[in-house]
Protein backbone atom coordinates (compact mmCIF):
# COMPACT_ATOMS: atom_id res chain seq x y z
CA UNK A 1 0.00 0.00 0.00
CA UNK A 2 1.23 3.61 -0.86
CA UNK A 3 2.51 5.78 2.15
CA UNK A 4 0.29 8.07 3.79
CA UNK A 5 2.36 10.66 6.00
CA UNK A 6 1.98 13.53 5.09
CA UNK A 7 5.40 14.73 3.50
CA UNK A 8 7.19 18.29 4.37
CA UNK A 9 6.51 21.50 2.44
CA UNK A 10 9.59 22.03 0.24
CA UNK A 11 7.81 25.50 -1.25
CA UNK A 12 10.76 28.28 -0.98
CA UNK A 13 13.55 25.38 0.41
CA UNK A 14 16.97 25.30 -1.27
CA UNK A 15 17.48 21.74 -2.67
CA UNK A 16 20.61 20.10 -0.84
CA UNK A 17 21.57 19.09 -4.32
CA UNK A 18 20.27 20.17 -7.66
CA UNK A 19 22.03 17.95 -10.94
CA UNK A 20 20.51 19.21 -14.30
CA UNK A 21 21.22 18.13 -17.82
CA UNK A 22 23.68 15.52 -16.30
CA UNK A 23 24.77 13.23 -19.56
CA UNK A 24 28.02 11.02 -19.78
CA UNK A 25 28.64 8.31 -23.08
CA UNK A 26 30.85 5.68 -23.10
CA UNK A 27 32.01 4.25 -26.53
CA UNK A 28 29.77 6.58 -28.32
CA UNK A 29 26.71 4.94 -26.53
CA UNK A 30 25.12 7.57 -23.86
CA UNK A 31 24.41 6.02 -20.17
CA UNK A 32 22.88 9.11 -18.86
CA UNK A 33 21.18 11.83 -21.26
CA UNK A 34 19.76 14.67 -20.08
CA UNK A 35 19.08 13.55 -16.63
CA UNK A 36 18.10 15.75 -13.50
CA UNK A 37 17.72 15.01 -10.13
CA UNK A 38 17.65 16.86 -6.95
CA UNK A 39 17.35 15.87 -2.98
CA UNK A 40 16.26 18.16 0.18
CA UNK A 41 17.82 18.37 3.80
CA UNK A 42 16.82 15.40 5.82
CA UNK A 43 15.51 13.43 2.61
CA UNK A 44 15.26 9.80 1.03
CA UNK A 45 14.91 9.63 -2.24
CA UNK A 46 15.05 6.56 -3.88
CA UNK A 47 16.29 5.77 -7.27
CA UNK A 48 15.28 2.80 -9.37
CA UNK A 49 14.93 1.70 -12.47
CA UNK A 50 16.21 -1.99 -14.46
CA UNK A 51 19.57 -2.71 -14.75
CA UNK A 52 21.41 -0.48 -17.21
CA UNK A 53 18.88 2.35 -17.07
CA UNK A 54 21.89 4.81 -15.62
CA UNK A 55 20.84 5.25 -12.24
CA UNK A 56 24.79 4.08 -10.48
CA UNK A 57 26.33 6.03 -13.54
CA UNK A 58 24.23 9.14 -12.56
CA UNK A 59 24.99 8.62 -8.87
CA UNK A 60 29.02 8.59 -9.26
CA UNK A 61 28.92 11.52 -11.57
CA UNK A 62 28.06 12.79 -8.01
CA UNK A 63 30.41 11.01 -5.67
CA UNK A 64 33.10 11.82 -8.49
CA UNK A 65 33.83 8.79 -9.55
CA UNK A 66 32.78 9.93 -13.15
CA UNK A 67 33.14 13.49 -15.08
CA UNK A 68 30.23 13.85 -17.68
CA UNK A 69 28.32 17.45 -18.37
CA UNK A 70 25.54 19.06 -16.75
CA UNK A 71 25.32 21.13 -13.66
CA UNK A 72 25.91 20.33 -10.13
CA UNK A 73 24.24 22.76 -7.28
CA UNK A 74 25.12 21.94 -3.60
CA UNK A 75 22.79 23.81 -1.29
CA UNK A 76 22.21 26.28 -4.26
CA UNK A 77 25.63 27.13 -5.19
CA UNK A 78 27.55 25.44 -8.44
CA UNK A 79 29.90 23.14 -7.66
CA UNK A 80 32.54 21.21 -9.59
CA UNK A 81 33.02 17.64 -8.93
CA UNK A 82 36.07 16.27 -10.80
CA UNK A 83 36.90 13.36 -8.71
CA UNK A 84 36.04 11.61 -5.03
CA UNK A 85 37.78 14.03 -3.21
CA UNK A 86 36.00 16.67 -4.41
CA UNK A 87 32.54 15.22 -3.49
CA UNK A 88 33.79 14.55 0.19
CA UNK A 89 34.92 18.21 0.21
CA UNK A 90 31.72 18.64 -0.05
CA UNK A 91 30.31 16.47 1.99
CA UNK A 92 29.53 14.27 -0.15
CA UNK A 93 29.95 10.02 1.11
CA UNK A 94 29.07 6.76 -1.10
CA UNK A 95 28.47 3.36 0.67
CA UNK A 96 28.98 0.63 -2.24
CA UNK A 97 27.25 -2.39 -2.24
CA UNK A 98 30.53 -4.06 -1.71
CA UNK A 99 31.03 -1.61 1.32
CA UNK A 100 34.77 -1.57 0.46
CA UNK A 101 35.77 -2.04 3.84
CA UNK A 102 39.45 -3.62 4.58
CA UNK A 103 37.71 -6.90 6.46
CA UNK A 104 41.37 -7.94 8.57
CA UNK A 105 41.10 -4.67 10.41
CA UNK A 106 38.68 -3.86 13.10
CA UNK A 107 35.64 -1.18 12.72
CA UNK A 108 37.29 1.76 14.25
CA UNK A 109 40.04 1.23 11.89
CA UNK A 110 37.88 0.93 9.08
CA UNK A 111 35.76 4.07 10.20
CA UNK A 112 39.33 5.72 9.94
CA UNK A 113 41.14 3.98 6.84
CA UNK A 114 43.01 6.36 4.93
CA UNK A 115 42.37 9.04 7.51
CA UNK A 116 44.31 7.78 10.59
CA UNK A 117 45.27 9.43 13.85
CA UNK A 118 48.52 9.62 14.82
CA UNK A 119 50.57 10.56 17.98
CA UNK A 120 53.19 13.05 18.21
CA UNK A 121 55.78 10.24 17.38
CA UNK A 122 54.38 9.33 14.50
CA UNK A 123 52.03 6.06 15.36
CA UNK A 124 48.98 4.96 15.03
CA UNK A 125 46.60 6.28 18.08
CA UNK A 126 44.34 2.94 18.62
CA UNK A 127 42.94 4.29 21.52
CA UNK A 128 42.09 7.69 20.03
CA UNK A 129 40.55 6.27 16.96
CA UNK A 130 38.61 3.41 19.06
CA UNK A 131 37.03 5.59 21.14
CA UNK A 132 35.70 8.18 18.49
CA UNK A 133 34.69 4.83 16.35
CA UNK A 134 32.55 4.29 19.94
CA UNK A 135 30.73 7.69 19.81
CA UNK A 136 29.86 7.65 16.55
CA UNK A 137 28.77 4.18 16.37
CA UNK A 138 26.48 4.65 19.68
CA UNK A 139 24.49 7.09 17.23
CA UNK A 140 23.71 4.25 15.13
CA UNK A 141 23.94 1.29 16.77
CA UNK A 142 24.42 1.70 20.67
CA UNK A 143 24.29 -2.45 20.77
CA UNK A 144 27.07 -2.81 18.50
CA UNK A 145 29.84 -3.85 21.00
CA UNK A 146 32.17 -5.59 18.67
CA UNK A 147 35.16 -3.38 18.16
CA UNK A 148 37.88 -5.38 18.41
CA UNK A 149 37.08 -8.14 15.94
CA UNK A 150 38.26 -8.22 12.30
CA UNK A 151 34.76 -6.56 10.25
CA UNK A 152 35.12 -10.01 8.16
CA UNK A 153 33.73 -11.53 11.47
CA UNK A 154 30.51 -9.04 11.73
CA UNK A 155 26.71 -9.56 10.27
CA UNK A 156 25.94 -7.67 7.00
CA UNK A 157 23.78 -5.02 9.21
CA UNK A 158 27.00 -4.86 11.41
CA UNK A 159 29.07 -4.26 8.60
CA UNK A 160 26.53 -1.51 7.62
CA UNK A 161 26.53 0.35 10.17
CA UNK A 162 30.53 0.67 10.18
CA UNK A 163 29.88 1.62 6.33
CA UNK A 164 27.85 4.37 7.28
CA UNK A 165 29.36 5.61 10.57
CA UNK A 166 33.26 6.06 8.45
CA UNK A 167 30.70 7.96 6.20
CA UNK A 168 29.01 10.58 8.84
CA UNK A 169 32.12 10.51 11.06
CA UNK A 170 33.42 13.08 8.25
CA UNK A 171 30.35 15.20 8.41
CA UNK A 172 28.23 13.88 5.49
CA UNK A 173 25.38 16.01 4.81
CA UNK A 174 24.42 13.88 1.12
CA UNK A 175 25.20 10.22 1.55
CA UNK A 176 24.80 7.96 -1.40
CA UNK A 177 23.54 4.22 -0.40
CA UNK A 178 23.41 1.75 -3.66
CA UNK A 179 22.05 -1.43 -2.84
CA UNK A 180 21.95 -0.98 1.35
CA UNK A 181 19.84 -3.89 2.53
CA UNK A 182 21.03 -6.28 -0.94
CA UNK A 183 22.13 -10.12 0.48
CA UNK A 184 20.69 -8.90 4.03
CA UNK A 185 18.02 -11.16 5.91
CA UNK A 186 14.89 -9.42 7.57
CA UNK A 187 16.31 -8.33 10.90
CA UNK A 188 19.78 -6.90 9.42
CA UNK A 189 17.35 -5.00 6.38
CA UNK A 190 15.29 -3.77 9.61
CA UNK A 191 18.09 -2.46 11.27
CA UNK A 192 19.92 -0.83 7.95
CA UNK A 193 16.04 1.18 7.47
CA UNK A 194 16.27 2.41 10.92
CA UNK A 195 19.67 3.58 10.53
CA UNK A 196 18.57 5.37 7.25
CA UNK A 197 15.44 6.91 9.34
CA UNK A 198 17.89 8.01 12.26
CA UNK A 199 20.21 9.40 9.56
CA UNK A 200 17.09 11.23 7.82
CA UNK A 201 16.03 12.69 11.05
CA UNK A 202 19.60 14.47 11.52
CA UNK A 203 19.23 16.52 8.38
CA UNK A 204 21.65 13.93 6.05
CA UNK A 205 19.82 13.55 2.08
CA UNK A 206 19.74 10.07 1.55
CA UNK A 207 19.98 9.16 -2.14
CA UNK A 208 19.21 5.45 -1.70
CA UNK A 209 20.09 3.45 -4.91
CA UNK A 210 17.64 0.01 -4.48
CA UNK A 211 15.93 -3.08 -6.97
CA UNK A 212 14.03 -3.88 -3.50
CA UNK A 213 10.72 -1.57 -4.00
CA UNK A 214 9.49 -2.64 -0.68
CA UNK A 215 12.33 -0.91 1.37
CA UNK A 216 11.90 2.21 -1.84
CA UNK A 217 8.40 2.51 -0.83
CA UNK A 218 9.14 2.15 3.04
CA UNK A 219 11.59 4.71 2.96
CA UNK A 220 11.53 7.32 0.49
CA UNK A 221 10.12 10.87 0.04
CA UNK A 222 10.41 10.62 -3.69
CA UNK A 223 10.80 7.86 -5.85
CA UNK A 224 12.87 8.91 -8.93
CA UNK A 225 12.76 6.38 -11.81
CA UNK A 226 15.40 6.33 -14.45
CA UNK A 227 14.80 4.18 -18.10
CA UNK A 228 17.43 4.50 -20.99
CA UNK A 229 19.76 7.01 -19.36
CA UNK A 230 16.72 9.45 -18.49
CA UNK A 231 14.61 10.33 -15.83
CA UNK A 232 11.00 8.79 -16.45
CA UNK A 233 9.77 11.22 -13.31
CA UNK A 234 9.81 11.69 -9.70
CA UNK A 235 7.11 10.42 -7.83
CA UNK A 236 6.15 10.68 -3.85
CA UNK A 237 5.32 7.13 -2.75
CA UNK A 238 1.74 8.40 -1.19
CA UNK A 239 0.26 8.86 -4.87
CA UNK A 240 1.33 5.60 -6.67
CA UNK A 241 1.21 1.97 -6.12
CA UNK A 242 4.22 -0.90 -6.81
CA UNK A 243 2.44 -1.16 -10.11
CA UNK A 244 2.28 2.36 -11.22
CA UNK A 245 6.31 2.40 -10.32
CA UNK A 246 6.89 -0.87 -12.12
CA UNK A 247 5.18 0.85 -15.22
CA UNK A 248 7.41 3.77 -15.28
CA UNK A 249 10.55 1.20 -15.23
CA UNK A 250 9.14 -0.93 -17.73
CA UNK A 251 7.15 1.29 -19.89
CA UNK A 252 9.19 4.57 -19.71
CA UNK A 253 5.66 6.32 -19.20
CA UNK A 254 4.15 8.38 -15.69
CA UNK A 255 1.15 6.79 -14.49
CA UNK A 256 -1.98 8.77 -15.42
CA UNK A 257 -3.72 11.64 -13.36
CA UNK A 258 -0.29 12.79 -12.01
CA UNK A 259 1.45 16.14 -13.00
CA UNK A 260 4.45 17.77 -12.45
CA UNK A 261 4.61 20.10 -9.32
CA UNK A 262 7.38 23.13 -9.29
CA UNK A 263 10.21 21.28 -8.11
CA UNK A 264 9.29 18.13 -10.77
CA UNK A 265 7.51 15.90 -8.71
CA UNK A 266 4.32 14.81 -10.34
CA UNK A 267 1.69 14.94 -8.05
CA UNK A 268 -1.99 14.43 -8.54
CA UNK A 269 -3.57 17.15 -10.95
CA UNK A 270 -6.20 18.13 -8.12
CA UNK A 271 -3.13 19.48 -5.64
CA UNK A 272 -2.00 21.51 -8.63
CA UNK A 273 -2.53 25.22 -8.07
CA UNK A 274 -4.36 26.57 -11.16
Amino acid sequence: MPQTQPQPDRSGETPLVEMAHMSIAFGGVKAVDDAWLNLYKGEVVGLVGHNGAGKSTLIKMLSGAYQGTGQIKINGGPVHIGNPRDAKAHGIETIYQTLALADNIDASGNIFLGREVMTPWGTLNDAAMEAEARKVMNRLNPNFRRYKEAVARLSGGQRQSVAIARAIYFNAKILIMDEPTAALGPQETQQVSELILKLKAEGIGIFLISHDLHDVFDLSDRISVMKNGRIVGVVRPQDVDHDAVLGMIIGGKMPKGLVPAADGTAVPAENVAA
